[in-house]
C-alpha cells in the first residue's frame, strides 16, 4: 500500500530471533499509522498489572505513513511501551533521521520483545537483522556509542538510536537518544531498553518510499510550507530563534514556573530568553529530517568553565527546567546541564524538574547537605545542579533516590515531600504554567502518559490567542476561565493527528499547518479520499484507546488531577495572578464532550461502539 510498508518487525531479544508480521488491513483505516499503531501493539500485547521494568514489557518503533516523504516536518518516531515512571502508557516521540530509515530499510513497525542475557544492540541493515555484542559499548555515553557502532558497522549513513548510562542505570526517566541529542524524553523508555540489555538498535534502509498521487503531494507539500512561512510567530521567533523563544512568550503570559512553581514569572529573562541565548551561546540552526523551520539548535560555550563544550540544544523545556525551575541565571550552567543530559541519556524535563523539586525540599529543611551527598542543593545553586544531574544519571548517592522520579522520590522521604512535588501520574510537569491557561490545565490533567504540555499545547488557545474554524475554535476563550474548555477536545485530536501521520506537531503548534491540509498530504500518499473529520476520528480512536489501556492498570477519574499548589494556591504573580485550578468544573465539561462517564472518566458504552472499540473491551471481559 502507498505510504506503508505493510510490515512489522518483531524482535525477540530472549532467544535472537525474528519475525514479520504483515499489518492487518483495518489498521490503516482505524489507527492510521505512528502512534495509532504503537498503540494497537500495546493494548493488544501487555498484560495488565507488569512492571514495566521486566521483560515482559515492550518497545514499539511506529513511523506514520507520512514518515520520509516530501511532506514538511516528516521525519517523527512514535516509541510506545508501558511507562516506568507513570505506569501508564508510555508514548514518547522523537526527530532526528531514524523513522525515515526505518521505514525505508523495509517496517513500519519494530516490536522488541524480550530480554538479553548479555548487552547486545541489534544492526538492522534493509532484511538482515543483526545481534551484536555491546559489552564494549556498556558504559558509554551517548556520543561515543553512535561514533563506534558506525565504525563497527562500516557505515557512516547509519542512524541510530542508543541510550547512556541513565537508561542502564535503569533511571526511571531516562531517554532513548538519537543523533547524540535528540531525545525520545518522556516517560522512561531508555529504562526499557536498558532492562532490556539493549545498548542501541541501529537501522539502514535503501528502499523507496512510495507516495500514490506525486503531483498532488508535490502541490500540498508546497502548500504546507507556504502555510509555514505564512505564520508570523513561526516565520518571525520559531526559524530564526528556535524554541527558546518560547521561554519570552510564556513568560510573558504568567505561565513560566519559577522556584519549582512557587511563582509564575521570572525576573531575569533579559539573562536567558531568546536573546540572551543567542548573544552568550555560539548558536546554529539543527534542523531534522525534511524540515523547513529547523527549531533545534547546536550550541557551544563560549567562556567559563565549560569554554568549548558543544552539544545539541538547550530547547525551550529544558532552559525552563535548569532555568527558572531552579532559579538559575546562567545559560552557560543551564547548557552544561543540558549537554550532560543528552551525553547520559535523561529526559531533561524531568531531570530538572526532580532537581527543583529536591530544591525545594531543602529550603523547606525536609532535607539536608546529610541527605544530599554534603551538596547545598540551594535554588540558583548551578553547581549543585549540575552535580545532580551526573549523580541521578549515575544512581549514585542521593541520586539514587531522585532517579526513582520526584513522586517516588518523595514517598520514600516522607516528611511531607509529597507537598511539593509537581507531577500528574507520577510524571513531572514541563514548564508550561496551568493558572495562567485553564486549558493547559485540562492538557495536563487528562494526558494518558501523565503529565503532558503538548497533548494538547492548549496554550496555543486560550494563552496565546489563537484560533482555527476549522476544529470550531471561532474565538479566543478566556485563559483563566475554568469553564468552557471543550474546545481543547479538537485540539487534542489535531496533535494526536501528527503523531499518528509521523510528521512534527511543532508544524501545527501554532495551528500553522492546517489540518485539512495534513489530510491531502495523506490522500496524496496513500490514494484515499479521506475527510478530515474521518481522520480525526481516528485521533479520537487511539486517545480512547490509550484511556482503556490506563483505565485496565487502575487510572480513572481520581487520577486526572493536579498538585494542590495548582489547586488551592493562587498564583503570587503573573496573568494569572489570584488564580487556582478548578478541576472538577473542567473535568466535568470535558467529560461531557468526549463522553465519557463523570464519575469514573472512562469512555462509555456508547462512545466504545461509535469508535468500534466496544467488542475490544467485552472480549476482555468475557
Amino acid at each position: 500500500m502507498h505510504g506503508y510498508k505493510g510490515t512489522i518487525l518483531k524482535i525477540n531479544l530472549t532467544d535472537k530471533s525474528t519475525e514479520l508480521v504483515q499489518i492487518p488491513k483495518d489498521w490503516y483505516e482505524k489507527f492510521i499509522g505512528g502512534e495509532g499503531f504503537a498503540a494497537k501493539i500495546i493494548y493488544d500485547s501487555l498484560k495488565p498489572g507488569i512492571d514495566p521494568l521486566d521483560d515482559e514489557n515492550i518497545l514499539v518503533l511506529s513511523t506514520g505513513p507520512l514518515t520520509g516523504t516530501r511532506a514538511p516536518c516528516s521525519g517523527r518516531l512514535c516509541i510506545g511501551f508501558k511507562s516506568p515512571l507513570s505506569g501508564t502508557i508510555g508514548m514518547t516521540n522523537i526527530g532526528g533521521f531514524i523513522a525515515p530509515m526505518i521505514k525505508k530499510a523495509g517496517y513500519d513497525s519494530i516490536v522488541i520483545t524480550g530480554k538479553s542475557k548479555t548487552p547486545t544492540y541489534v544492526y538492522i541493515k534493509n532484511s538482515e537483522v543483526e545481534f551484536k555484542d555491546a559489552k564494549n559499548l556498556w558504559g558509554l555515553d551517548t556520543e561515543e556509542t553512535e561514533k563506534q557502532i558506525r565504525a563497527e558497522v562500516n557505515n557512516d549513513k547509519v542512524r541510530i538510536l542508543e541510550i547512556g548510562p541513565a537508561g542502564e542505570n535503569l533511571v526511571r526517566y531516562s531517554a532513548i537518544i538519537t543523533d547524540a541529542h535528540r531525545a525520545a524524553g518522556r516517560g522512561g523508555s531508555g529504562a526499557v531498553m536498558g532492562s532490556k540489555n539493549l545498548k542501541a538498535i541501529a537501522c539502514f534502509g535503501s528502499s523507496k518510499l512510495e507516495v500514490f498521487d506525486h503531483d498532488a503531494m508535490k502541490q500540498y507539500s508546497k502548500k504546507a510550507r507556504q502555510e509555514l512561512d505564512d505564520e508570523d510567530f513561526i516565520r518571525e521567533q520559531l526559524k530564526p530563534f528556535g524554541t527558546p523563544t518560547f521561554a519570552d512568550a510564556i513568560n510573558a503570559t504568567g505561565a513560566l514556573p519559577t522556584r519549582n512553581w512557587q511563582r509564575t514569572t521570572y525576573d531575569v529573562m533579559d539573562k536567558i530568553g531568546y536573546k540572551a541565548y543567542h548573544k552568550i551561546l555560539k548558536v546554529k540552526p539543527n534542523p531534522c529530517y525534511g524540515c523547513p523551520i529547523a527549531c533545534g539548535r547546536h550550541t557551544e560555550i563560549l567562556e567559563g568553565e565549560y569554554k568549548g563544550e558543544s552539544g545539541g540544544g538547550p530547547e525551550f523545556e529544558t532552559v525552563g527546567a535548569f532555568g527558572s525551575k531552579c532559579y538559575v541565571d546562567d545559560l552557560n550552567q543551564i547548557a552544561k546541564a543540558n549537554y550532560i543530559c543528552n551525553r547520559m541519556g535523561l529526559d531533561t524535563i524531568s531531570t530538572g524538574q526532580t532537581i527543583a523539586t529536591a530544591m525545594e525540599w531543602y529550603e523547606k529543611n525536609i532535607i539536608d547537605k546529610n541527605d544530599t551527598d554534603g551538596l547545598e542543593l540551594e535554588f540558583g545553586n548551578s553547581k549543585a545542579m549540575i552535580k545532580m544531574v551526573e549523580k541521578i544519571a549515575l544512581r549514585d548517592g542521593f541520586g539514587d533516590i531522585l532517579a526513582e522520579g520526584s513522586y517516588k522520590a518523595a514517598k520514600k522521604i516522607g516528611n511531607n515531600a509529597i507537598k511539593y512535588v509537581m507531577h500528574v501520574k507520577g510524571m513531572e510537569i514541563a514548564s508550561c504554567g496551568v493558572r495562567a491557561s485553564k486549558g493547559e490545565a485540562l492538557s495536563h490533567m487528562i494526558s494518558p502518559r501523565g503529565a503532558c504540555h503538548l497533548r494538547p499545547f492548549a496554550s496555543t488557545i486560550d494563552a496565546l490567542g489563537y484560533i482555527e474554524p476549522e476544529l470550531g475554535i471561532n474565538e479566543k476563550p478566556s485563559p483563566i476561565e475554568d469553564s468552557n474548555k471543550a474546545w481543547v477536545k479538537p485540539l487534542m485530536e489535531l496533535s494526536m493527528l501528527t503523531n499518528l501521520l509521523g510528521v512534527c506537531l511543532f508544524a501545527s503548534i501554532t495551528l500553522a499547518v492546517k489540518g485539512k491540509t495534513w489530510t491531502e498530504l495523506y490522500n496524496a500518499t496513500t490514494g484515499k479520499k479521506a475527510t478530515l473529520k474521518e481522520m480525526l476520528k481516528c485521533s479520537e480512536r487511539v486517545l480512547n484507546l490509550e484511556r482503556l489501556f490506563n483505565a485496565r492498570e487502575g487510572f480513572d477519574r481520581k487520577d486526572d488531577t493536579l498538585p494542590e499548589r495548582l489547586t488551592k494556591e493562587p498564583a503570587p504573580d503573573g496573568l494569572g495572578k489570584g488564580q487556582v485550578v478548578k478541576i472538577d468544573i473542567m473535568l466535568d465539561e470535558f467529560y461531557e464532550a468526549m463522553d465519557w462517564n463523570l464519575k469514573t472518566g472512562l469512555p462509555t458504552e456508547r462512545k466504545l461502539e461509535e469508535l468500534d472499540l466496544l467488542e475490544l473491551v467485552s472480549t476482555e471481559t468475557n
